[in-house]
């Protein structure tokens, strides 16, 4: 009967699929597997999921996890779907403002009493208005350059600062374990002086090593003395601090600090979803075109979020950022890869 009355009334029925019982995601279709890449399901209620079929994927609400942020899955790390290993949060700061817009924490406009705002797929550009969430676009695949891609576009509903954004993500098939993710604003949004996108739930993996040019350091040193349950204050880095290769491109990496997650110790009150036991990854952004004013950001907890529940081992990164003065259509790389640090670094290098 549900399915009849959505087919019935597919535009009715946009807000009250948002507001559904999370509950039952599973009984959306699953994604399709198509040569390399994963797919939502056509014709049918499907699961928002995209990307390399034997590495880095996405997805969107309603999938497990809050409104107003984009998943990450990495089941080559062992950890299956729908566990999350991290979050993209989109926040935009128009000009002349100092306080960020977070996608994940403000009321929605357009579902009453949500928290989080409402985010929908595209195939193109154009869909600035909401489209039907049920109903995820396919993603469009293309040769560029001579490999294969896919790519969609992630519009989020306005903003309570007046930014009105949305992502373009490109998935690279020789490229497995990153996407590109390239950054807009469209018609009647504020000006900006940032969009950022923040990779906000490195406590996940309990994030600790900045590795830089000429230096590592922790958040243990960063912020040695917190034990607060709330966030730290942001700490940043120049361009030049970090690690460049021989194209110019920059890097900004984190990773844990400890190797057998299978070891660690959680509290009785450190809720499942935190307990983190897959493998050990090193996770990064990089920008490919310098620009001035980049720089690399983090902020850290102390505590798991909205808990009070210590994180094994410390303090540790949860957002991992790279703030460049807004352009339309500017491109950065996350990536979350299953190497060492060191390993990583020696392939920059090569």
């Amino acid at each position: 009967m549900r399915l009849f009355l959505v087919l019935l009334f597919p535009l009715i029925m946009i807000s009250s699929y948002a507001q559904r019982d999370l509950s039952g995601w599973h009984q959306l279709a699953p994604p399709d597997t198509v040569g390399v890449w994963i797919q939502p399901a056509q014709g049918k209620l499907a699961m928002p999921i995209w990307g390399h079929a034997n590495g880095i994927m996405v997805g969107l609400s309603p999938l497990p996890g809050p409104r107003g942020l984009i998943r990450i899955y990495t089941p080559y790390l062992d950890y299956e779907f729908p566990e999350v290993m991290n979050f993209i949060a989109f926040e935009p700061i128009p000009v002349g403002a100092e306080e960020r817009g977070y996608s994940e924490l403000e009321m929605s406009s357009l579902d009453r009493g949500e928290w989080g705002k409402r985010f929908w797929s595209s195939d193109d550009d154009s869909a600035v208005l909401p489209l039907n969430e049920a109903y995820p676009a396919r993603g469009v695949v293309e040769e560029i350059d001579g490999e294969e891609t896919l790519t969609l576009y992630v519009f989020s509903e306005p903003f309570d600062n007046g930014a009105k954004v949305y992502a373009r993500l490109r998935f690279y098939e020789f490229r497995p374990y990153e996407f590109e993710i390239a950054t807009y604003r469209y018609d009647g949004s504020v000006d900006l002086d940032y969009f950022i996108t923040t990779a906000t739930m490195g406590n996940k993996a309990r994030l600790r090593t900045l590795y830089l040019k000429d230096r590592q350091t922790s958040s243990l040193e960063i912020w040695p003395d917190y034990k607060d349950i709330h966030f730290t204050s942001r700490e940043y880095f120049s361009q030049e601090e970090m690690i460049h290769d021989k194209k110019g491109n920059i890097y900004f990496i984190a990773a844990p600090d400890e190797e057998d997650y299978s070891q660690t110790v959680f509290t009785h009150d450190t809720k499942l979803h935190w307990q983190y036991r897959g493998k050990y990854a090193t996770q990064y952004w990089i920008k490919e075109t310098s620009h001035e004013g980049l720089q690399g950001v983090v902020a850290g907890r102390f505590t798991y979020w909205n808990s009070e529940a210590p994180i094994p081992g410390g303090i540790s990164i949860e957002n991992l950022e790279l703030n460049s003065p807004f352009k339309n259509g500017e491109k950065f790389i996350f990536g979350i890869i299953p190497l060492s640090a060191e390993e990583f670094i020696g392939r920059i290098n090569k």
